[in-house]
């Protein structure tokens, strides 16, 4: 049995159709074993027999698109991807704390055709791209009431095939791909 987490992007809690309950009845009814939501931002763990990332995410989308009216941005990565991830310890020596946030970006595809600055702007400072996980991860300065303008760069630069969680998010669902 594979375990994944699928990391759905643009999801609001607000909207009736996004809630936790709902998005659950949809990998429900695709057949998944162990589903479970994290969060309100869209993060749902599951088990399947099925091994094909690529396919599982053109289903899950469509099912969530049909069932739902979420247009779009399903990522999956496998339990193993995330707790290697974690092993390498991408963060060494930082902490994700109320002033400075750890991110993780994961991008549906391979790598970028961009390569990732230092910094995107005063507030953001870029570790790298790590190929394995398909991810950049950057510390993101939250200790002033300015606002980066990293994700809006990220959407410029790269598109909508991207997502964006917390390094604390990360360590919480691979927490609990592991029960």
């Amino acid at each position: 049995m594979n375990r994944y987490a699928a990391l759905l992007r643009g999801i609001m809690p607000s909207n009736p159709n996004m809630r936790n309950e709902k998005l659950r009845e949809v990998f429900d009814g695709l057949g998944f074993d162990k589903v479970a939501t994290l969060l309100s931002s869209g993060n749902v763990v599951f088990h399947c027999r099925d091994a094909g990332e690529a396919e599982l995410e053109d289903r899950i989308q469509e099912a969530l698109n049909r069932e739902l009216g979420i247009p779009g941005g399903t990522i999956l990565r496998s339990y193993e991807d995330l707790r290697a991830l974690i092993d390498r310890d991408p963060f060494a020596g930082l902490k994700h704390e109320r002033g400075s946030y750890l991110t993780v970006t994961f991008f549906k595809d391979q790598s970028p055709e961009v390569a990732p600055p230092d910094s995107v702007d005063e507030l953001t400072r870029v570790i790298g791209y790590d190929d394995q996980a398909r991810a950049f991860l950057t510390v993101i300065d939250n200790s002033t009431p300015r606002t980066t303008d990293f994700m809006a760069w990220l959407d410029r630069t790269y598109g909508k095939d991207i997502t964006t969680r917390t390094w604390l998010t990360v360590q919480r669902i691979v927490k609990k791909l592991d029960t």
